[in-house]
């Protein structure tokens, strides 16, 4: 796993919408800091809550100059469907090439529900410049962060 005190890897996915844009993460470093949510799949409980509770914070992560993405496995329609149906004001990236999921070593498989390959829960802290201020990846995959250490964290990385 991608640690405090590495450099972030960079990667390019699509945009969670049905539109298909490209995402490039390289393009968001260097204008204040950068949140990755990893979460395992769009429209499970666990992965509802975190992202409601991102949700929830986004005012406090937006007035540190931070920037939120979710990230997961799903496709660009599932995302898109996901943030309508949650009311969710951040971006959502679909990484289903499993680039990001690759690259910060967070790919897991749950057999019994028929997913392979798809993101730990776990979240990143990126400074501007490129560096990894925190880094938190869940034991079992419906755990979730600590939302007030993660805010701190954010603010910290400001």
């Amino acid at each position: 796993m991608v640690s405090t005190g590495d450099t972030a890897p960079t990667f390019t996915a699509t945009y969670g919408t049905s539109d298909h844009e490209p995402f490039d993460l390289a393009d968001h470093l260097g204008d204040g800091p950068v949140v990755l949510a990893f979460f395992p799949g769009a429209f499970t409980p666990p992965c509802s809550n975190e992202m409601d509770a991102l949700q929830a914070n986004l005012g406090q992560i937006e007035d540190a100059g931070a920037t939120l993405f979710g990230i997961s496995a799903d496709s660009p329609f599932s995302q898109a469907a996901f943030a309508e149906e949650y009311d969710l004001e951040f971006d959502l990236v679909s990484d289903m090439a499993g680039n990001a999921i690759e690259a910060y070593d967070l790919s897991i498989d749950i057999p019994e529900l028929g997913l392979y390959g798809i993101a730990n829960r776990a979240v990143f802290v990126v400074d501007d410049e490129g560096t990894v201020t925190y880094a938190w990846e869940a034991d079992e995959p419906g755990n979730e962060p600590d939302y007030a250490e993660l805010l701190q964290a954010v603010e910290d990385a400001a």
